[in-house]
Parts: C-alpha cells; sequence; structure tokens
C-alpha cells in the first residue's frame, strides 16, 4: 500500500486538483455543520472552482458542489493526490 502525501489545508490544494479529507480542524457550529454536509476524514473532494476573487471555492464532495468561505476551507486538512487519480 502506497504511503499518503503530507496534509495540506483545503483551501491550499491547487484549482481542479483532488484529496482526500484528512481531519477537521474546526470548532463549534462550524464544525457540526461540515460534519453534516458530509465533509468527514477519508472523504474524497475535488477542487472545481472559486470566485474571480478567490473567496467561496467550490468544491465536489460527495456528488454535490459546496462553496466554503477559504478561511472555514483553511480548517479541513487534506492529502492530496496525484493528477489523473480516480477517486
Amino acid at each position: 500500500m502506497a504511503a499518503l502525501a503530507p496534509t495540506m489545508t483545503l483551501a491550499n490544494l491547487p484549482r481542479k486538483s483532488k484529496g482526500y479529507v484528512a481531519s477537521i480542524q474546526i470548532t463549534g457550529p462550524l464544525r457540526r455543520r461540515i460534519l453534516d454536509l458530509g465533509i468527514v476524514p477519508g472523504t474524497p473532494v475535488h477542487y472545481v472552482r472559486s470566485a474571480p476573487g478567490g473567496d467561496p471555492m467550490a468544491f465536489r464532495i460527495r456528488g454535490t458542489v459546496i462553496a466554503l468561505r477559504r478561511r472555514d476551507a483553511g480548517g479541513i486538512r487534506v492529502h492530496p493526490i496525484e493528477p489523473g487519480s480516480i477517486i
């Protein structure tokens, strides 16, 4: 089994890249909302696009496109995966 890549924040994932959620480092009501949206460790994510100013950012998660503020995406750690990999 191949080792996972080091983690980075979801906000730093390169555009059109994919990865797996490693951990959620958000607290309070926002953490509950993130978990309710299905963003839990092990979930595949695909950075789809962002607004012209870079905020918010849109991610495909469990077949749905979800927009997150850049600061909120900064509290989610992901393992990036190789381009072209199927998730």
